[in-house]
Formats: structure tokens, sequence, C-alpha cells
């Protein structure tokens, strides 16, 4: 079950506490996954962002990877709002949950591989209630191995790649998007359109169970 007092990487939770003390107004501290419990699709992301999630304390929100993400729930029917601004916001999800695969801030935005290992724990409970059919979105490589290594699955049998999807034990299916960043959306390696392929298809895939992979 997910702790939100969690110091189980000293690295992590060292930095947090430097964070913490630079930013008294700030979350820092483990960020929780938002959204209901009963689902159809969860979406992984890598980490807390400095001025986002780590801030107010709901993944992806008050940054700017937030805002396509966001914006095209709404437009999927995932969210009551396109915004996501604070946790005080209205804003609701519906048959959707955001979390990520590491859930505190590591320094450069980059987490060890030992890092993402401890916090599996947490994201391997999450993934053990979802219902078959339900669909896992991955946002980036790092979130999609994370996945795999959970569900003790080889990461060289299922190759990350935007559109890419696979069918996993117990009737989910993985399915793969470059992450929402700036880096990303700014250099039109994602575009718009792009993600909104990528919910399209999410929305096809939900509950049609897999097939065994």
């Amino acid at each position: 079950m997910f702790d939100p007092d969690c110091r189980l990487c000293p690295r992590l939770a060292s930095f947090l506490d430097d964070v913490k003390v630079d930013h008294p107004d700030y979350h820092a501290r483990p960020v929780a996954p938002f959204g209901p419990k009963k689902i159809q699709l969860l979406i992984v992301g890598l980490a807390p962002g400095m001025h986002g999630a780590n801030a107010t304390g709901r993944p992806f929100t008050g940054d700017h990877a937030g805002v396509l993400l966001y914006q095209t729930l709404y437009d999927f029917g995932f969210s009551n709002k396109p915004v996501s601004m604070s946790v005080n916001d209205g804003l609701k999800l519906k048959n959707c949950r955001i979390t990520n695969a590491v859930k505190c801030l590591p320094p450069q935005n980059k987490p060890t591989t030992d890092e993402v290992k401890i916090c599996s724990r947490f994201l391997k409970q999450e993934i053990a209630e979802l219902k078959p059919g339900t669909v896992v979105l991955a946002l980036g490589s790092i979130a999609h191995n994370a996945i795999l290594r959970t569900l003790g699955l080889k990461v060289g049998q299922y190759k990350f790649g935007h559109l890419h999807e696979y069918a996993l034990p117990d009737g989910l299916w993985l399915l793969d998007s470059y992450h929402c960043s700036r880096y990303n959306t700014q250099t039109k390696r994602l575009t718009e359109a792009m993600f909104q392929q990528v919910f399209a298809r999410a929305q096809a895939l939900m509950g049609a169970p897999a097939p065994a992979a």
C-alpha cells in the first residue's frame, strides 16, 4: 500500500528534506496515485516534477507535462476539467488513475535503477488490483520498463516504442507513449495529434481482455 511517509531510498529522502527547506510550502513527500480505484486505464509516469507534483502533491499537476495530459484526458472523457492547477481545483478523474514509477522527486529528474526497483512495491500492488481488460499506459521508457519488471517480465521481449502495445499476463494491456514532457512536446517528438492517437487506442482496448501473452 502507498506510504506517504516512505523513506526507503536514502538519496531521495535526503533530497526531499533539502527541497522542503528551500520550498517550505511544497508537498516534498512521496506523491500518491490520483484517481478512482475502479478503472480501466492506469497511466504510469516517471516521477514527480520539482515544481509540479512535488509542489502540489498530485501527479502531473502544476507543471508543463500536465498541460497536454489533462487536456487530453478531458477530451476523451476521463476528467471533468481540462486544466489541473492544484489539489483543490475540483478536478476529478473518471475510469482512470495516474501514478508514477517512482513516487518521490529524484535529483535532475533521474531516479537510479535501484530507486525504481525499491519503489516498484507500490506499483506492483496498484497493478495487482487491476481487472482484466485494463490498459496500463506507460509514459516513457522508464515507466515501461518499471511495469515489466514489476510483473517479473523480461524487458527485452517488450520493446518500448510510441504506440507499441502488448498483451500482459492476467488479461492486461501495456500501451506505450512518449512522455508528455516539455522537451518532447516542444521538439515535436510528441505532438497533440500523436498523444490523442494513444488515447484513442487505449479506449479501443479498454474492456477487451488481452490474449495470453
